[in-house]
Parts: structure tokens; sequence; C-alpha cells
């Protein structure tokens, strides 16, 4: 069972420090009185205590205080921490006390950042707006040192020489973002004043948790950019006419809209456009013949032919033969079309075969090639970076990736070299 603890004079005497004693009754600014060391439970007008009595009124308040703190706190707390939750609960009020961070901390078990978060409640609504006090400040930093005193008062040595202190970036909340402010409290007659100290200007500074982040600021910057780039682009609003009504005060129905055409959505791959189609060529008028033989005795025998006389080079052959055109491709059966000669003899025609382009359609090879590229730097990457550190299970996807990229790559230079060289004429000889 946790061990139930009683408030203890370190308490009270820290606490008369900074509440300060009233020997009559003040009205506070919200309304309610206090006399003595801050109690208010049963003060009221023209009431007035001696020092004795102000502090057994102190005792009075801190029994439901510290019942209050003996009840919510789970984690074992010694002497010292009970007196410092004691005096941080009387200042902050048992409503704000119970759904503190404080709390929270310390039935987490976490009491170096609960006596941490003490810090955190430094401010004050003063003249509408929220301020650092200075002297919250230091009653914060006393109730925090009394937190952290041993109860045996055995301190533990700092480990300087072996360990260096750094700085605790995290711990950039306990720093106040403004400069506290030093207020002063007065009784005017039954009325307690509080005032900012003369010769200090107001210097209202604004905490970095209330202005915008950095985050913010990038985007609004670069939402001001795009809309001076984007300017011009907007269409001018349209103005909306007004609602017309009938005789019966209903409000008439809308005309009805008509659709707008819908544009084709833009694809992928564009359908190529038609070839263009090509005028009808002009047809050859050829003069008719007649296919009568001559004479047999106007047919001239031809000369003797010597063995291995060497031919003479016939002329170019034309399909129609004459005086001037040389002979015919043309054998009617020993007839002719003109006075000349029939050459009988085969000719040669070279075949001209349609030049093949060396360099084919090779995007395919190519994306084989880029695919195997990136596969392999994939795998590659994979192995160095996610799964390093991983099973073999991990890795193995990434030995797999790579080796398909380098297979994929390595036929694709294959196929595109032997391409580029040209057909193999070794086989044909």
């Amino acid at each position: 069972m946790k061990p139930r603890h009683q408030v203890t004079r370190t308490a009270v005497d820290l606490i008369k420090r900074f509440e300060g004693y009233r020997q009559k009754a003040a009205q506070l600014p919200d309304g309610r009185w206090t006399v003595g060391y801050g109690h208010t439970l049963t003060a009221r007008e023209g009431a007035s205590v001696s020092e004795k009595d102000a502090e057994a009124l102190l005792l009075y308040d801190l029994i439901s205080v510290a019942h209050s703190v003996n009840e919510h706190t789970y984690a074992p707390l010694n002497q010292n921490q009970f007196d410092a939750l004691v005096c941080f609960a009387f200042n902050i009020g048992l409503d704000n006390f119970l759904r503190s961070g404080v709390l929270r901390r310390i039935n987490e078990g976490s009491l170096l950042q609960a006596a941490c978060a003490m810090e955190m409640w430094r401010k004050a609504d003063f003249e509408g707006e929220r301020i650092v006090i200075d002297a919250l400040v230091r009653r914060r930093a006393a109730e925090k040192t009394l937190f952290l005193t041993p109860a045996n008062g055995e301190w533990v040595p700092a480990p300087s020489p072996v360990l260096r202190p750094k700085v605790d970036y995290d711990a950039s909340c306990a720093v106040p973002k403004q400069t506290p402010m030093a207020v002063n409290t007065r009784t005017e007659g039954d009325r307690v004043v509080a005032e900012r100290e003369e010769g200090l200007p107001l210097n209202v500074v604004v905490p970095e948790e209330d202005g915008p982040t950095a985050t913010e600021q990038s985007a609004a910057a670069v939402s001001a950019r795009l809309g001076a780039i984007l300017a011009d682009e907007e269409p001018a609003a349209a103005t909306k006419p007004a609602a017309r009504q009938d005789d019966l005060g209903l409000p008439e129905p809308p005309a009805p809209v008509q659709p707008a055409a819908v544009e084709p959505a833009p694809t992928l791959f564009e359908e190529a456009p038609p070839p263009p189609v090509e005028p009808a060529p002009t047809p050859v008028e050829f003069t008719p013949f007649r296919l009568t033989p001559p004479p047999a005795e106007e047919v001239e025998k031809p000369a003797p032919v010597e063995a291995f006389a060497p031919a003479p080079a016939p002329s170019e052959p034309t399909l129609f033969s004459g005086p001037s055109r040389g002979p015919s491709v043309f054998n009617l059966d020993g007839f002719s079309t003109s006075d000349d000669t029939v050459d009988l003899r085969p000719m040669d025609v070279p075949l001209v075969e349609a030049e093949q382009p060396r360099f084919g359609n090779n995007s395919l090879l190519i994306s084989l090639g880029i695919l195997g590229l990136a596969l392999f730097g994939g795998g590659v990457l994979w192995i160095l970076t996610v799964a390093a550190g991983s099973d073999s299970n991990v890795k193995l996807f990434g030995y797999g990736a790579s080796m398909v990229g380098a297979i994929c790559f390595v036929v694709s230079a294959y196929l595109l070299l032997r391409r580029l060289a040209g057909p193999d004429t070794s086989d044909e000889e």
C-alpha cells in the first residue's frame, strides 16, 4: 500500500514566501476576496486576520490539497517530491493540477520529466494578454529544486569529467519565448492592484507556437508565387443573376442547362493520319501496228557467226525496235515489227533489289536494354539500402531483379550489334 504523506514545514515556508501576508481582506480582479497567505475560501469584505491565524488558515487549505495529491499520484514519492507537488497544486489550483502534464508524467513513472513540466506553468492573463510573469518563473524554479532534492541529503555527483554536457534542443519549451514581465501587486484600500514595473516598456513578443510555422510560411510563399504566375489564366468570375420570383413569391425553376460538348479524351497513342491520295497516272497512247509478215524473198539470212568470236555489245533493248532504236525484246516467231533482224540472244537484265536500310527499327531492342539497366540498378540499390541488415529473403528479391536486368541488357546489346553488322556472307561463298 502506498504511504500517505503529510505536509511539512518546508512546503509551508515555501508557500508563505511566494504568497505574501495580507492582514486585511482584499478583492481580486475576478471578484473573489483573499486574506492572509492566499486564503480565498472563507474570505469576505472587511475581514482581517493576524499572522498566526493566517498560517492556520493556510494549513487548513493545504489539507484538501495534500489529500488530492495523495489520492491521484500512483508512483512512489519521497517527502521533498510530495511537498513540491503540494506547493505547485496550491498555486495553479486542484482542477488544473488534475489535468496537467505534471501529474500524467508522475503516474507514468517519469519523475524527471514531471519536474521539467512544472516550468511550463509560468504565464498568466494580464490586461487582456497572456504573458510570462517573472515571479511565476522563480516560483516554478524553487518548486522544481525542491522536487529534485534527495530526501536523505545525498546528492549524486554529476559526471562532468566523464560525460561532457551537450545542448538539449528538446528542452526548448522550458525557455520562455518572450521576456518575463515583472508585475507588482499592492493593496489599495480593500482592493488588490497589479501593475507592471515603471520604466519597463511593453514589448509584446508573439510566441513561436502562436505564429506560423516554417512549413506554413513556405506553403504561403509557394501559393503566392503560383497565384502571380497563373493570374492571367484565371477567367473572370461571372456575375450571378438575381433570382426572379413569380406572383406567389416562389422562385422560378432553373432553366435547363444544355450539356456542354464533350471533347474526346486524349489517348496515349494517336492514330496515324491516312496516306495522301495520289493522282491517277495519265494513260499513254500507243500507235497500233500490223503483224503482217514481209515477203520471203525480202527476208535476209543472218551471217554465220564464227566460233569463239565475241559478239558485238547490243544496244539497250527497247519495247519496239526500229531503224534507230535497236533490237526488240519481243520474239514474234521469226517476224519483226521493223526491217531489222530480230536478235534472239538472251538478254541479261540486272535485277535491282531494294536497298535494305542498315539501321532498321531498333526501338524495341533499345527499350529492352534500358529496361535491363533499370532493373539491374534497382536491384543493386535495393540490396545496398533497403535490404541492408535484413534477412536473406529480402535480399533475394534484389538479386533476382539485378540478374534479370543484366540478362535483358546483354541480349538486347547482342541483337542490336548483330543487326548493325549486316548479314553474314561467309555461308553464301
